[in-house]
Formats: structure tokens, sequence, C-alpha cells
């Protein structure tokens, strides 16, 4: 089957980390028909936006893209594109495994992590207001002097549809790929109403799972009413348990094997998201997807690097195998089982690897970004 599939190759080190997964993942032998378009700082010029029309265009009519990573300035100038993306294509899950491959400098090797982070709402939707404006001054007076008055101000939303929708992903994905349990992450002791409410959301949904509590306190509640007759017991095996995000940290760094599937509102899972990529090598390694409902995008979760664009020098483990998490959402499993073991022998083998993933990073036997690539394809072609 061919398969059409937009590919975005991003800015800084994008386009060579872009190159370097398209030869992999062309050399599992599954039919692409890559549509390329560009996005990012690099097109401002020519486009007057980051995120021209028809890049979006191009990932609606063919629901699945890989892109490389997109720069987004700190403090000025635009907004994320990355953000715009999720939000424009209804984006609502991110997904983001952190698996330890043997090879890789790490104080761990016993994590197979999966974090699940809400991707349109939480402090990330946008709802701010400038220091002195009209909009901040009436949040201030309406707080009863709880806020300073030389304060700017961002809303943090949580609502039923979004939890529901994140934790029912959880869940789905938990059944889908034989893991064990889910825990639902938050601050509901301080944030009662928000933190709160993803909670209450998540033990509904669990519960019309038919999930195990590891507390049976929390299971004396009502199954989510509109889910319920759709995945009825469909989660009987799955163990649902809930962390407060400052304990998840700690029991992260102290125990990581203990957890599987992991779910948590927007800020949260972007914080936790590169602490699990820490326990397994880093941001280098560290594959992702935002995923709507019909659509999906694929991406490292590492930035642009713009400081080493051009010259071969990044790893591009993490894009590679964003390009298996893509195989695996299309129904090619082999080729997606057979490109990950690849990887997992180069970086077992400890050769053709870049220098972050040497012992001595001035290891002058490092690769560059396609030579690692190269090995990755001769190891499929064995």
């Amino acid at each position: 089957m061919a398969y059409t599939i937009t590919l975005i190759p991003g800015d800084g080190v994008g386009p060579e980390q872009a190159a370097a997964a398209r030869r992999v993942i062309d050399a599992t032998g599954v039919d692409i028909d890559w549509e390329v378009h560009d996005a990012g700082i690099e097109v401002m010029d020519k486009y007057g936006t980051p995120l021209p029309a028809h890049v979006l265009e191009s990932i609606r009519r063919n629901k699945v893209a890989l892109k490389g990573p997109i720069t987004t300035p700190i403090g000025k100038g635009f907004r994320s594109v990355n953000v715009a993306l999720r939000k424009e294509l209804g984006l609502f899950a991110c997904l983001r495994p952190c698996k330890y491959y043997p090879g890789i400098r790490s104080k761990y090797q016993d994590v197979d992590l999966v974090v699940v982070r809400e991707n349109t709402e939480d402090l990330y939707a946008g709802v701010e207001y400038e220091i002195d404006s009209p909009e901040a001054n009436q949040i201030i007076g309406m707080a009863g002097g709880k806020i300073r008055a030389d304060s700017a101000i961002s809303i943090k939303p949580i609502s039923i549809t979004g939890t529901r929708q994140i934790i029912k992903f959880a869940f789905d994905y938990a059944i889908a790929n034989g893991r064990k349990s889910v825990t639902s992450v938050a601050k509901a002791n301080i944030m009662k109403f928000t933190d709160g409410l993803f909670y209450q959301v998540s033990r509904q949904v669990a519960k019309a799972y038919g999930a195990q509590f590891e507390d049976p306190k929390l299971a004396d509640i009502e199954p989510d009413p509109v889910i319920a007759a759709e995945v009825a017991g469909k989660g009987s095996h799955l163990v649902y348990n809930e962390r407060l995000v400052d304990n998840m940290c700690m029991q992260l760094v102290q125990k990581p094997e203990l957890y599987d599937v992991i779910a948590m509102p927007n800020l949260y899972g972007d914080i936790l998201s590169d602490l699990c990529a820490g326990l397994v090598g880093g941001l280098g390694v560290a594959p992702g997807a935002n995923i709507g409902e019909g659509v999906a995008l694929f991406e490292p979760t590492h930035g642009s690097a713009p400081k080493y664009k051009g010259q071969n020098k990044v790893n591009p483990t993490a894009l590679i195998l964003s390009g298996m998490l893509m195989l695996r959402h299309i129904g090619e499993k082999d080729a997606a089982d057979r490109l990950e073991n690849a990887v997992a022998a180069v970086i077992a083998a400890g050769k053709d690897v870049t220098y972050d993933m040497k012992a001595d990073r001035n290891d002058p036997t490092a690769v560059g970004t396609q030579e690692m690539a190269d090995a990755i394809v001769r190891e499929m072609n064995r």
C-alpha cells in the first residue's frame, strides 16, 4: 500500500535530521510519497508567517505528517509553530515514549515509560494579559487582594471535555500496547477546582474502563456517562493510580520502573516528558507524536539547535524513532519493529553513533547525523 505523508523539515538542524530520517524510513520498504513543505522561522520573509496555510492544508489532506524541529523565539516574536499546529489541527494528545536502549549512557536501565500530555488547554492555552492591561486589572480587582497590582496574568483552563479526551486516549493506548497501568498526575491538593477536576474526570474514565484502583476509596465514583457504554470493562486488566506532580518527579527519579503510562495536563506533561527523557539518555533519543481525531503529527521532543545548523553533528535518533511511531500509527508494525531494532542495534554497538552517545563527547570516532542514519540502514538490510 502506498501512503502520501507530509514532511516538514523544520529549521536549524531540522532539514539534515529530516533527510536522515526519511532515508531510514524509506529503507524499511514502506511505499511513501513524501509531500515536502517548509515552515518555521526561515520562511517568514517569503510567506509573512512561520506557518503558511498550505502546510496545514497538506496535513489535513494527508492525515499524517513527520516534522523536524522548529525554532521558537524565547520571550519575543511569534508564538510557537508547534503550539499553533496542535491547535489548528486539534492535536489534543501528545505522546512521548521514553524507553532505555542498551548502550545509551544513563544512570537508569529499567525504564519504559509513556508520557501522555493534554495539548490544548491548561496554562498553554495562551490566555494571557499584559501587566496593566484592562483585562489584567479587572482580574486583579476580582481577586480581592490575592494578586499584586503589578502582575501580568495567565489563565489555567481545565475542562471536562479535554480531560475526558486525554484520559480516554491514555487508556486506549495502554490497552492497544499491552501496558499495565495508567497514572493520572496533577496538583489537586492546591488547585482544587482545576486539577481537582482533572482527577475527578480521570477517576470516572478509569471506572468506565473497569480499571483496578490502587486506592479503593477513589473507586467510589460513578463511571463517566459519556463513554461508559463504549468502553465498559475494556481496561479491567489495568491499574489506575494518582500522583501529585511534585511527588511524581521524586518517584520517577527514585523508582521509574514502577510506572507505565502517565497522563497529565499540558504544563506538567511538558516538564515531566523532559524529565523522563533524561532518565533514558536525553532529548536526542526521545521521539514524540501529537494526535487528534483522524490527524497525527510525529516529531522529536528536542529543539532546533540552530548553532549546529549545517554541521552534520546532531543525533538523528529522536526523529528516526518518531518515524517508527508514525509507521506503527499507519499500521506498518513489522516495518516499525525492524526500524526500532536497527536503531537499538546501532546504539548497542556504540561505533556509528554521534558524539553525544560516546562515553567521551570528544571521541574522534563519533560519526555525523547522516553517517549514523547510514549505519541504521545497513543494519536493516542485514
